[in-house]
């Protein structure tokens, strides 16, 4: 019996377990396989195969039995997934439905989450800008939140690494907020968009650039996307849908199927993770306790380094999961900030308007991107009564429009034939919310989900800083749009629940103070240093930029640095 469970315990032994396979866990795959770790991939959803598995990608919209539209009763059983704008008829099969996945919102919290291989990797927007020596000095600077525990020098050469694998589509700015990567070709501009982003030149002498957004799109394919068997963006636009060209970026179409290449990954679909397992003798974590979705069976795998990258929140939820005799709070919970300081991304405010000019142009196809403007408030000083600052997002289309009242070849010639109506220009925030030990997530003590694993409890509500951020924006897009000659300005803040941005982050931050942090400057729990997290819960502040590849580079540095420290036997 003896040298069974000794068998067991060795099939169920790995060198490396990440805990999910979304953009920051398949990167953390990638490079342990890379370097010839054995590395088991847990994911609690479903398998997704890279092509196989799309099944609306090449559906025509008459293809749809709803043309695209969800039905009342599927967005009514969906309050909060319905919000989200990617949710529709061909992406559904992505998006985690309300009911399956139950949380307690102790505060208004809409959480949007795709529980399968690969993630939310395969329904992101794909922006990828870095964050800037302000972001990573911005604490310090700004008096919030703790000091990140590296600067962007230390992150640079990941962020380059990252980008010419992923293929990061843009142009070198040369903006110091915002800095140049290693890009591939940028997407085009129209006409009214470079209009707009020269006169913002002209009037604010260069000191409110708009370029155009840095994307996870090949707009020109290299050797090492071709390797992946990645093509070239086709600009369908459908991205959500799972794209079969591998033309933007995803863990399915990229990282995984790498790892996989290697022959040291094992992936292992449907498996809940329940706990980290703390051996006390030893002073590390051991394994991993997984509750097998189908069976409902609970049983363990083990490995020398575990990474969590289970996405912010669950991570936050597994890491609370995880206690014992040395840790009763929480793994690695010493400094009792664990779930605390959570911040996210605050997308309320918008600006539309109309445009006269260019009548004589426009444009066609499509484009899976749009122009971005950086953070232009309070970057090189404080000059307003808020903290820190908000990015946005513009563009600017032309509509048209065909008479469908006739009938046969009268209506044929109207609708071969449509009518170019005016400009219309449009502009989104992405302000940077304060981290605050108010703004908490932590396990319910009465409510459990389907798995016997208590519920999530989010407590995350905006401030008066958010508040005074989206008075500015509006105010000072409605001075641009106004300086630009846009007619019929409007301004919305449309109040919507923290959540629906889709970029919560921290709970275990990073910092230089155990007492004050979870994380070291390696991602590496204080406490437990074995176990590290590389995900949007490792961020000790927001920045205002897009998270996405801040993941995937400290993925790569953290990994890289694990692997030295095993090989030093530290680990």
């Amino acid at each position: 019996m003896a040298n069974f469970a000794i068998d067991a315990v060795k099939a169920t032994t790995y060198d490396a377990i990440v805990i999910g396979s979304g953009i920051s866990g398949g990167w953390a795959a990638k490079e342990l396989t890379g370097k010839g770790l054995r590395t088991l991939v847990l994911e609690r959803g479903r398998d997704v195969r890279h092509i196989t598995d799309y099944p609306t990608t090449m559906m025509q919209p008459w293809e749809f039995e709803h043309r695209g539209q969800l039905p009342l009763e599927i967005r009514k059983a969906n309050p909060i997934i319905s919000k989200c704008y990617a949710f529709y008829e061909g992406s559904a099969q992505f998006f985690v439905k309300d009911a399956e996945h139950p949380y307690v919102q102790e505060k208004p919290f809409d959480w949007i989450r795709g529980y399968q291989v690969g993630g939310k990797s395969l329904m992101w927007a794909r922006q990828t800008q870095r964050w800037s020596q302000f972001d990573f000095e911005g604490p310090a600077r700004d008096g919030f939140a703790v000091d990140w525990p590296i600067r962007y020098e230390d992150l640079a050469p990941w962020y380059s690494y990252v980008e010419k694998f992923a293929g990061i589509s843009g142009n070198k700015d040369g903006l110091p907020q915002l800095p140049d990567g290693e890009f591939l070709p940028p997407h085009e501009w129209n006409c009214v968009e470079k209009y707009f982003s020269q006169k913002m030149k002209d009037h604010y002498k260069g000191s409110r650039p708009i370029i155009m957004g840095r994307a996870a799109h090949i707009t020109k394919p290299q050797p090492i996307h071709l390797q992946q068997g990645r093509a070239q963006c086709q600009h369908r636009t459908i991205c959500e849908r799972g794209c079969p060209f591998g033309g933007y970026f995803s863990s399915n179409s990229s990282t995984l199927p790498w790892a996989a290449k290697t022959g040291k990954l094992t992936l292992r679909p449907h498996s809940v993770v329940h706990s980290i397992i703390y051996d006390e003798k030893k002073g590390k974590a051991t394994g991993v306790r997984v509750i097998d979705a189908n069976t409902k069976e609970m049983m363990e795998f083990y490995a020398r380094v575990i990474f969590v990258n289970a996405a912010a929140l669950n991570t936050n939820l597994i890491l609370l999961n995880s206690t014992s005799n040395r840790f009763p709070n929480g793994l690695g919970n010493d400094s009792g900030v664990l779930g605390k300081y959570v911040a996210f991304h605050n997308y309320r405010a918008g600006i539309s308007g109309d445009y006269d000019g260019f009548l004589d142009m426009t444009t066609d196809g499509k484009r899976p991107n749009s122009p971005y403007i950086p953070r232009f408030r309070n970057v090189f000083k404080q000059e307003t009564d808020f903290l820190r600052g908000y990015a946005a997002g513009f563009n600017a289309g032309r509509s048209s429009y065909s008479d469908q009242s006739g009938i046969g070849a009268d209506l044929k010639t109207s609708l071969l034939n449509p009518k170019m109506g005016g400009w219309h220009v449009g502009s989104h925030m992405m302000g940077e919310t304060i981290p605050k030990e108010s703004n908490y997530v932590a396990l319910d003590a009465g409510q459990k989900d389907p798995f016997g694993i208590p519920q999530l409890k989010i407590s995350v509500a905006y401030d008066d800083n958010d508040d005074k951020m989206v008075k500015d924006y509006l105010e000072q897009m409605t001075e641009m749009f106004t300086v630009a000659g846009f007619k019929n300005i409007r301004t919305r803040d449309d109040k919507r629940n923290p959540g629906l941005d889709i970029h919560e982050m921290g709970g275990v931050r990073m910092g230089k103070d155990p007492k004050t942090s979870m994380l070291n400057k390696w991602n590496q729990l204080h406490a437990v240093k074995n176990v590290f997290v590389t995900d949007g819960a490792s961020m000790t502040s927001t920045s205002t930029q897009n998270p996405s590849l801040t993941y995937m580079a400290f993925a790569a540095r953290a990994v890289d640095y694990a692997v030295k420290e095993m090989n030093k036997k530290n680990l």
